[in-house]
């Protein structure tokens, strides 16, 4: 017969990981009672809730170390930076972080742990996801905007300097190349920014219902009219439809004057979602225009030759993984991953035009 290995006489391995989970139960519980603090209302709340669950968890470690102990070790790299966060950055990014940590539960397979507590970071794991949504959902507009601006202006003008670079012209002309390509790179982003959200607002305009028929509902039949079928073309099944339009005629005819429609909460929604035309086309301008100057940086502050082009692909390659592994923290991803991925994406792009730039200086040159 197997031994059950919770029933077996505790090792002074096992108390050190006992004395380990309880450091990061607790610091995990000062990270959302910090995040607690900086929310209201309904979120508050749960993180609250989630700082007593882990709470609870710290009280089963305790007991089976027979109370608290003199010396303890620090709580994980990973509980601290998250507490580090908690105190100076804004939850998305804590969550985001503590998204990924709560994935990676230890007590899955460890004896000692409860199957309760087992399950409890496996909800744990769906609250804080959910937490992240909210945040994400609320910066998806402008952290869309701000990373694809930001990413096309650095590889765009990266390579265009390199290509620029690699034919062999003098130092001034790359500059002057790099410049031309930020300012018609950023004005292109944020007129076509202009253009993408006030056509797409004004289609909104085009599909709002208006009150245009109002006064006309107490001269309504009824029993028999047609205000149903424009209930119908909002989305509202038959039988509510007929029941909307039944009362909205009753109503009208006893008042003996119009009543207003209301005008479909999704329409109203879409306004404040798209946003306004000239702000979205400021902040791609801006947005482009901060990745765009990277690469020109070198040659502005006069170097030249190998020396611009080296110091050109580190600012941009530090640049690339810094925006990659904000999409990897934000979208719940693995950091590193995304910023690896972005950086072969700009150096990729920058790398056939060098090549270009090379082709064309020993063409012309021959």
């Amino acid at each position: 017969m197997t031994e059950d290995p919770a029933s077996r006489t505790p090792t002074a391995r096992d108390r050190r990981r006992w004395a380990q989970y309880l450091v990061n139960e607790r610091a995990e519980a000062e990270v959302y009672r910090q995040l607690a603090e900086r929310r209201t209302g309904e979120e508050r709340e749960i993180l609250l809730a989630l700082a007593a669950a882990e709470g609870r968890h710290e009280a089963h470690w305790l007991a089976l170390l027979d109370g608290e102990q003199a010396r303890l070790p620090r709580a994980s790299f990973r509980t601290v930076l998250l507490g580090w966060m908690a105190k100076r950055f804004g939850a998305i990014f804590v969550l985001a972080l503590a998204q990924n940590a709560e994935d990676r539960s230890p007590y899955d397979d460890d004896p000692h742990a409860t199957p309760a507590m087992a399950a409890d970071e496996k909800i744990h794991r769906e609250v804080v996801r959910g937490l992240a949504a909210r945040g994400r959902r609320r910066l998806s507009g402008t952290f869309r905007a701000a990373v694809f601006g930001a990413n096309d202006g650095l590889v765009s003008n990266l390579a265009l300097v390199m290509g620029i670079g690699a034919t062999g012209v003098a130092p001034q002309f790359v500059l002057f190349s790099g410049i031309a390509g930020l300012l018609a790179g950023a004005l292109s982003m944020g007129a076509g920014e202009f253009v993408s959200v006030r056509s797409q607002r004004e289609l909104l305009e085009a599909t709002e219902p208006n009150n245009d028929s109002d006064a006309f509902l107490p001269d309504l039949d009824l029993n028999a009219n047609e205000l149903a079928l424009v209930y119908r073309t909002r989305g509202v099944d038959a039988d509510e439809a007929m029941r909307r339009a039944h009362q909205a005629v009753a109503a009208a005819q006893a008042a003996d004057r119009s009543l207003p429609y209301r005008r479909p909460r999704e329409a109203k929604d879409g306004h404040e979602v798209v946003g306004s035309a000239l702000s979205a086309a400021t902040s791609s301008f801006l947005f482009f225009a901060s990745g765009a100057v990277i690469p020109v940086l070198p040659w502005l502050f006069g170097l030249s030759g190998l020396t611009a082009v080296v110091l050109a692909l580190v600012l941009v390659g530090i640049a690339l993984l810094g925006t990659g592994a904000m999409v990897g923290l934000l979208s719940g991803g693995p950091p590193l991953k995304r910023g690896l991925r972005q950086l072969v994406i700009g150096f990729s792009a920058a790398a056939v035009t060098y090549l270009l730039g090379l082709l064309f200086n020993v063409t012309l040159g021959g």
